[in-house]
């Protein structure tokens, strides 16, 4: 037996060695369920203390996980804490379940009240991923298609969720300066303007984009959150800069964050 077969399940406290052994990935299972059991930083000898497995492998097993960014280590609480990659692989499992479904209604609603085209997208890493688009009668042609991905920090769709997360992930996303590319020399250009910029964001309840991606047209968007108050998509309207006085992209935003709000509750959030 090796030094990973001793792990415990987290949430029953029985030996996680039982089955099939495949120790590492059981375990590295372990310590992910541990994790996300715990809304503050962990230390890797709490983690090795609660599963039973040596420190050594602990930090093995954590380097793996950063690797691979489902774990961010946070340096001021000596602690680490779930990543980016877990969200991820959350907003794909949603992608080919209900998010779909449930959010298309909502968005033809959108297009109807607010006549702009409107769209529903998700965070894919440091973009922004488009899943359903509706358009009004006579559309405004946009980049912004089904499946396209664009820079999350320049999208008012991106920015509406990044404003939600905490912010050490928005630290982890954005890890390293080619991250923040520019469009048109417009919006956050590093993490410190990202961050000024989505406190706005998250006071006000929705975002703005405007000339960030495309010049003359500007985006409003809001997020829909999970049970943990986490972001799981946003719905956007985007519309030309010379048709929509600015007098109502308030308005916009108020239908946007209500849209969100039930999809959050048709998610049970």
């Amino acid at each position: 037996m090796t030094d990973l077969d001793s792990a415990v399940d987290p949430t029953t406290g029985q030996d996680a060695g039982s089955g099939p052994r495949i120790p590492a990935l059981r375990n590295g299972v372990a310590l992910l369920r541990y994790l996300a059991s715990k809304p503050s930083p962990v230390p890797a000898s709490a983690i090795s203390r609660r599963l039973g497995i040596p420190r050594s492998s602990t930090y093995q097993l954590l380097q793996v996980l950063i690797d691979e960014g489902l774990v961010v280590h946070i340096p001021d609480a000596q602690g680490y804490k779930l990543g980016i990659g877990i969200f991820e692989l959350g907003s794909a499992y949603l992608r080919h379940q209900p998010l779909e479904h449930l959010a298309r209604p909502i968005l033809a609603t959108l297009v109807r009240r607010l006549r702009v085209t409107v769209h529903l997208g998700i965070l894919y890493g440091h973009e922004s991923l488009y899943l359903l688009k509706e358009q009004p009668p006579r559309p405004t042609k946009l980049v912004t298609e089904v499946g396209v991905r664009l820079p999350a920090h320049l999208t008012a769709t991106g920015r509406a969720m990044l404003c939600l997360l905490p912010d050490p992930q928005v630290s982890a996303v954005f890890s390293t300066p080619d991250r923040f590319v520019d469009r048109t020399g417009r919006g956050p250009q590093n993490l410190r303007e990202l961050r000024s910029v989505l406190e706005v964001d998250r006071a006000r309840g929705w975002s703005i984009e405007d000339g960030s991606i495309t010049d003359g047209v500007a985006c409003v968007a809001a997020a829909a959150t999970d049970h943990n108050g986490m972001p799981v998509a946003s719905f956007s309207a985007s519309f030309l800069t010379a048709d929509v006085p600015r007098e109502r992209w308030e308005g916009f935003g108020a239908s946007l964050r209500e849209s969100a709000a039930e999809l959050t509750r048709r998610l049970g959030g």
